[in-house]
């Protein structure tokens, strides 16, 4: 809204009427004089709320001065607009169901997590190669991401030398982590697999108290108690027990605690999308030596031979891609459902996601597990759910506190 001042604005007004000046001690006049108004001079400016009459006669002048409101011309065509119903444009289908919008994202970060350990577990059958199939996960997310940028959908971001620099751990660290847990799924069950890897919330808290220094509080460490209990207990009957599996799963939670450290330290400005395809391309660096040194001879006299000859060489490479397209699409998936919902819901949304996996994958193979192990593998989720409710809760108090301060 503009304002006018008008200092070459006057008032011609005859001699004041002596009914006027009879009546000057009441408050509101009963007559004005005609208003006659100069021109305004050219470089005049617009400097307040209202139009601010003050030449008025003597009478009026005594008495106050008389306000006029400002109103742009754009302004009453909008009101007029909007009271018509004009300018009220229809809601988009997103913005009137953003609850059943975000189910869907949960729907499919479980579907299609559910879909890549089964249908990974199924090739490492007949395809026992953990370092190679790790290396076709992340390449195929690679030319995907090579493909979406190719068409601008998402736009590729400058990777610059700094950022470079920063992302490199991140990426070691996710590839350490991603090669030792297909190890992992390779060696032993995908529910034994899942119920190790429910101890990274451990890991995560000794990784902040004594790598960090930061102080955990002691709610947090109670609620890990029954995750290690539960895991143990679990562990000492599991039927599909070895050494390789477990240390496996050890090896890639300590890799992916310490992925998210210095993925805090590699906060920036770049989108999530674009973050993960870079990670994406140098951990599939990082993954193909060892891949060519430990399994490549092996790979070359006999893997490929075996495979084709079990399931054929169409079916072979269609579960080669379809893993990595997988494995690609769920972990982008759950990035986007962390970006819609609070830390809380997504604590709770990734327990369950374990729940569904392990429950899955045990109808699906058939797997038989003992009293015990699944015991022990409900104490470790119901642990998981407490230590993730206590930290989100925590979380959404300093987020709190940190916006209350900021205001």
């Amino acid at each position: 809204m503009a304002s006018i001042g008008l200092s070459s604005l006057y008032l011609c007004s005859p001699k004041p009427h002596p009914k006027v000046l009879h009546q000057k001690n009441r408050p509101i006049l009963s007559r004005f004089s005609p208003l006659a108004f100069s021109p305004l001079p050219e470089n005049h400016t617009f400097s307040g709320n209202v139009l601010r009459f003050s030449g008025l006669n003597p009478v009026s002048r005594r008495h106050r001065s008389v306000d006029f409101p400002i109103v742009s011309a754009s302004a009453s065509a909008s009101a007029d607009a909007d009271s018509e119903g004009l300018t009220k444009p229809s809601k988009s289908f997103a913005a009137k169901y953003p609850a059943l919008i975000t189910g869907g994202f949960f729907f499919l970060w479980y579907f299609l997590n559910v879909i890549f350990n089964i249908l990974n577990k199924k090739v490492y059958n007949y395809f026992p190669y953990p370092y190679f199939v790790s290396v076709v996960h992340l390449l195929v997310g690679v030319v995907y991401c090579l493909v979406s940028w190719a068409v601008g959908l998402p736009k590729r971001a400058p990777l610059d030398k700094d950022l470079l620099v920063l992302l490199t751990p991140v990426a070691f660290c996710h590839a350490l982590g991603h090669v030792m847990s297909n190890v992992s799924f390779a060696a032993v069950a995908v529910s034994f697999t899942h119920t190790i890897k429910a101890l990274e919330p451990f890991f995560n808290a000794a990784a902040s108290q004594f790598v960090l220094g930061h102080q955990i509080p002691v709610a947090l460490w109670l609620s890990l108690a029954p995750v290690v209990f539960g895991v143990c207990m679990a562990s000492l009957t599991e039927l599909s027990f070895n050494w390789t599996g477990f240390i496996s799963a050890m090896i890639s939670n300590i890799a992916f605690t310490y992925r998210s450290i210095y993925s805090k330290k590699a906060m920036t400005d770049m989108d999530s999308t674009n973050v993960y395809a870079y990670i994406s391309i140098i951990a599939l660096l990082f993954c193909i030596p060892p891949a060519i040194i430990i399994e490549g001879p092996k790979l070359m006299q006999y893997g490929f031979v075996d495979a084709i000859a079990k399931v054929g060489l169409n079916k072979f490479i269609s579960d080669l891609f379809w893993i990595g397209m997988f494995y690609h699409l769920y972990n982008q998936i759950a990035t986007n459902t962390l970006e819609r919902v609070a830390p809380l819901t997504h604590a709770v949304g990734n327990v369950l996601k374990r729940v569904f996996v392990i429950g899955f994958s045990i109808v699906v193979f058939g797997n038989r597990i003992s009293m015990q192990t699944g015991i022990g593998t409900v104490i470790a989720i119901i642990g998981v759910a407490i230590y993730s409710l206590i930290k989100a809760n925590m979380e959404e108090k300093k987020r709190k506190a940190a916006a209350a301060a900021a205001s």
